[in-house]
């Protein structure tokens, strides 16, 4: 059922009005009737409610003041009633898929050719036992030599094939990995993306995840996953050499199948630590070298080391615990293999001693003993690495299932107004709301400027509009659509955003004003540095817009890193700009670049909100909106806002003043 679809159940009462409410009868597992329902509120609705469909699915083709509605029901009867809450979007894709098994699903023939390759394998495998019991049982009693290298000559050609084969399944099985990861890298980076937006740790783990997958497929774990279901050829084979020697094989393997089970049981929990104290160091060390420059002139390098020694101290001994549990197992699980070999020799002896077989049978069973358990004793030493894999897999899995589908029909791109509606905003993994019921409405051509106390809540306001935080409550309009409507992509040619924490990508400084699109357009780019005031600055770089900036633009001081970011704010003249703190790091030439910016997005029909440090910001601007704890204080005119805020500000000292000093500084949230 899609996300933004509620089905509800007859007890329960929902208060407010809705756009679309609609009930579908569904009766022997098909919808019989949909009928729109219009102008009741939702409250005022009840019924009978069974079973919740399998799966519904939504059409974006309007009937009447209803939406027509396809589903299953299996056996549900009766009716159902779903409803959109206003700010919800009616135009729904098809029900959400998981990458990483429709990745999966798309290798299904390559896997089919490794099952293929890997029979063959098996059955080739045979070939040393089917020598030796001819050589034993045919040319040495005639003693042929013309046999015996006519033998040998087959023997040596399906050799061959048996290597070609093994070497095509394997081969096979990497290029698998190589195209998971090629599938999955796309997906990967935005559920990364989405987990630090989130706030949800652990977001970089993914991209181990995914190279612990294909580095495991490009080993010898599958192959072995892929033999074991042949071990039963190699026993029922030995059961026709002998029903003793079957038994013999038969009570090995058992013994190692319970070493294999305990090694499970035993090494799942250390797996999992190791996996969790391995992110934990990773995260340890990025974040250190990301603040690099605080530690070395802080003086905490000894303690930051001191750090990373504790817990890679920790990691190194669930490593160690873990690896001790499987070589341990594994060390077992050897010496029963040996144990099984040498016993199916004695008893192949003692069936030669009482004529019940021969020495070919003899020294065949043994072979097939050892081929037989192998799968086994391989999968037990492989246990650590698959069950890495596995638990890998399963959060890829997990993250990558979390997609929301994208619009099937988006609407135009907007030009007109934007209107925030009542709009209650928490941080990414809270409840707790940083603002509340702030409202507004931009026309095109306006400019706001967002003022206010530190920790009042103007990023968390920027961060809104843009789309990268939720709404709790309320609901974002530009031109009466959700910014959920637009695909991803359409979203970045409508907004400009310049974050307070300026940061760019290694790459040139083209290919960041650009946001590194692969159709970047030279004069677009031209135009968007021109827009920004920053022309004339990038030609001035030693290679001008060919400039390498480095990693996290490095190389650039902060004035020139928040040009060229706010020139990337402005690329393809995006109808909504959002800039924090734009003039930060700005000198009075920036500063004067920055005006003529929002002037000219003003100028050509955009919406300009920026988020004010300094008054130099409030220059362009014609509507000022002041923040204290979370809540609108005022909005209006500049002039009149302005005079307002300086009026509450008291200009002799006061104990306690009556009304909070409007005080334009920033913070993370503010």
């Amino acid at each position: 059922m899609p996300s933004d679809t509620e089905a509800v159940s007859p007890r329960r009462s929902v208060s407010g009005a809705y756009r679309h409410v609609f009930q579908i009868a569904f009766r022997d597992g098909a919808y019989r009737r949909i009928r729109p329902i219009a102008g009741r509120g939702f409250n005022e609705l009840s019924h009978r409610l069974s079973k919740a469909p399998a799966a519904v699915t939504g059409s974006a083709r309007p009937a009447g003041n209803g939406w027509l509605w396809r589903g299953r029901a299996g056996s549900a009867a009766g009716g159902l009633f779903f409803k959109y809450a206003f700010g919800d979007s009616p135009l729904l894709a098809k029900s959400p898929t998981n990458a990483a098994s429709e990745a999966l699903a798309s290798c299904r023939s390559a896997l089919l050719a490794v099952a293929l390759f890997s029979a063959l394998v098996n059955v080739l495998m045979l070939t040393g036992s089917i020598y030796m019991l001819q050589v034993y049982d045919r040319v040495l009693p005639s003693r042929s030599v013309p046999t015996l290298i006519a033998l040998s000559l087959i023997v040596a050609a399906l050799y061959v094939l048996l290597g070609v084969f093994d070497w095509l399944r394997q081969r096979i099985l990497s290029r698998i990995g190589v195209e998971l990861d090629r599938k999955l890298g796309g997906p990967v980076v935005g559920a990364i993306l989405g987990a630090q937006l989130r706030g949800a740790p652990g977001g970089m783990q993914l991209s181990r995840d995914l190279d612990n997958v294909r580095g495991f497929l490009s080993g010898l774990g599958p192959t072995t996953l892929f033999d074991l279901p042949w071990i039963p050829l190699y026993g029922g084979l030995c059961f026709v050499l002998h029903p003793y020697l079957g038994w013999t094989l038969v009570a090995g393997a058992v013994v190692l199948i319970l070493i294999a089970l305990l090694t499970e049981v035993l090494s799942r929990r250390p797996s999992m630590e190791v996996a969790r104290s391995g992110a934990e160091r990773s995260a340890l060390l990025e974040a250190a070298r990301r603040n690099a420059e605080a530690v070395a002139a802080l003086g905490m390098g000894r303690r930051i080391a001191g750090l990373f020694e504790r817990v890679n101290d920790r990691h190194i001994a669930t490593s160690l615990g873990a690896s001790d549990i499987t070589s341990g197992l594994g060390g077992l699980s050897k010496v029963i293999r040996f144990m099984l070999q040498s016993a199916m020799l004695g008893v192949g002896a003692w069936l030669v001693m009482n004529d019940q077989a021969s020495s070919g049978v003899m020294i065949a069973s043994s072979v097939l003993s050892s081929r037989a358990l192998a799968p086994i004793e391989l999968a037990i030493g492989s246990w650590r690495p698959f069950i890495g894999a596995r638990q890998a897999w399963g959060r890829l899995k997990a993250a990558l299932g979390q997609a929301a589908p994208a619009p099937v029909i988006a609407p135009e791109l907007p030009s007109r107004a934007l209107m925030l509606d009542h709009a209650f905003v928490a941080a990414p993994g809270s409840q707790t709301p940083i603002l509340k019921d702030v409202g507004f409405t931009l026309g095109a051509g306006q400019g706001l400027a967002v003022i206010g106390p530190s920790a009042s809540g103007k990023s968390t306001l920027a961060r809104m509009l843009v789309g990268v935080w939720p709404l709790l409550r309320g609901s974002l309009r530009l031109d009466g659509a959700t910014l959920d409507q637009w695909p991803e992509e359409q979203r970045g040619a409508i907004i400009g955003y310049m974050p307070q924490d300026v940061q760019l990508f290694g790459g040139t400084v083209a290919e960041n004003i650009a946001r590194f699109d692969p159709d970047m357009s030279e004069d677009l780019v031209r135009a968007a540095a021109k827009a920004a005031g920053a022309y004339e600055l990038i030609l001035g770089l030693p290679k001008g817009f060919e400039t390498p900036v480095g990693e996290a633009g490095g190389i650039l001081s902060g004035g020139q890193r928040q040009r060229i970011a706010l020139a990337r704010a402005l690329y393809r003249d995006p109808f909504l700009v959002v800039l924090d703190e734009p003039n930060a790091s700005l000198d009075a030439d920036g500063d004067a670049a920055l005006t003529g910016a929002i002037a000219g997005v003003r100028a050509r029909g955009g919406i300009v909100v920026v988020i004010a440090h300094r008054p130099s910001a409030l220059a362009g601007i014609d509507l000022v909106l002041i923040l204290a704890d979370g809540q609108v204080q005022a909005f209006g005119p500049k002039e009149e806002v302005l005079r307002k805020g300086l009026a509450a500000t008291p200009t002799t000292a006061a104990p306690a003043p009556a009304t909070p000093r409007i005080v334009m500084t920033a913070d993370a949230r503010g």
